[in-house]
């Protein structure tokens, strides 16, 4: 008794798992956009013991050219308190994030602290990047 090959031929089509792949792409692609900071370019220094902050704050940003931006708007250093007191109803309560380039001047790092401490925000952190 001879048996009788049959010859199976087996076709995948692969259209609908492009259009998955294709869609979850499309998804990330968007959604990574949300999740970035302002388009201030700085670049954070980096610390071995820094902690991710997921809440929202408010934001002082200064850029490794001095300029001072008080959450997203520019303001010079002698009109960054009369900003944060405007933006603050209690200010006690409140937390500032201090978003400094690494080649910022530290003069100029510690008079922004100044004018925070003097706003009379208590609380306020330094924001750096894990290394």
């Amino acid at each position: 008794m001879e048996f009788e090959r049959k010859r199976y031929h087996v076709h995948l089509d692969i259209a609908a798992l492009v259009d998955v792949v294709l869609s979850l792409l499309l998804f990330f692609m968007l959604t990574s956009h949300l999740i970035e900071e302002p388009a201030i370019k700085i670049r954070l220094p980096d610390s071995t013991t820094a902690e991710s902050m997921r809440e929202t704050s408010q934001i002082v940003t200064i850029t490794k050219n001095g300029e001072l931006y008080f959450m997203d708007k520019r303001v010079d250093l002698k009109n960054l308190r009369a900003a944060i007191q405007d933006s603050f109803p209690e200010r006690e309560k409140g937390f500032l994030r201090i978003k400094a380039d690494k080649e910022v001047d530290v003069g100029l790092l510690v008079s922004v602290i100044d004018e925070v401490r003097l706003s009379d925000v208590k609380t306020f952190s330094i924001v750096t990047e894990r290394r």
